[in-house]
């Protein structure tokens, strides 16, 4: 009865099961596919509930407080517990200090994550000398697609050549997102479609 259990085909039922139960919706919606959206929800909901719980509530708020002494963490602490006041009407309105506090730390921190990560590093890749095809091809695409973006003049005469050419470079742009999006989901489903014919099914394994 054990090595029933144990084969390949009984252990990853489940995992062929939700798989299949999702990829029904290319049928049409159904059942079994709210089934595994449900389930996949209720799961990444309490995965994600216990993975803050133990990195952020017990690893940087209750061990450093209770066994490091550090009382400063307990503002932090007072302006989380504040959070749950939203579920009292009459001091519902404490939640927002909680909020403010969180909207604008996230705020200027994702600001500096951005200025750092993303716009000065495209800037300086695009400063490039013109000194070959790749590197007026970038400078000339992205002067253009800025000019487009540029409501302030009406696009006619030059300036709407220029837009229009911006235009062009936007759908490559986007040409080349969707390509590599369909990419990335044909090699999600040629993983699928190994799982279950290789280790579900034993099939030219």
């Amino acid at each position: 009865m054990s090595e029933f259990f144990s084969s390949p085909f009984v252990a990853l039922f489940p995992t062929a099961f939700f798989t299949l139960a999702l990829y029904s919706f290319l049928y049409r919606d159904n059942p079994l596919f709210k089934l595994a959206e449900h389930v996949f929800a209720g799961l990444s909901a309490g995965y994600y509930f216990g993975l803050i719980f133990h990195s952020v509530i017990v690893q940087q708020l209750w061990l450093p407080l209770t066994q490091d002494g550090e009382w400063i963490l307990a503002a932090s602490g007072a302006l989380g517990l504040l959070l749950f006041a939203r579920f009292i009407p009459k001091v519902a309105w404490m939640s927002r200090l909680s909020l403010a506090f969180v909207i604008g730390s996230t705020a200027g921190i994702t600001f500096i994550q951005q200025l750092h990560g993303l716009i000065l590093p495209q800037v300086s890749r695009t400063l490039l000398p013109l000194d070959s095809v790749n590197n007026v091809l970038i400078v000339v695409g992205v002067l253009a697609t800025l000019i487009y973006f540029y409501f302030s003049k009406p696009h006619t005469g030059p300036l709407g050549w220029v837009a229009s050419g911006g235009v062009g470079f936007i759908m490559v742009a986007f040409g080349a997102h969707f390509g590599y999006t369909v990419m990335a989901r044909v090699s999600l489903l040629i993983g699928r479609i190994q799982f279950l014919l290789i280790d579900w099914l034993r099939i030219g394994s």
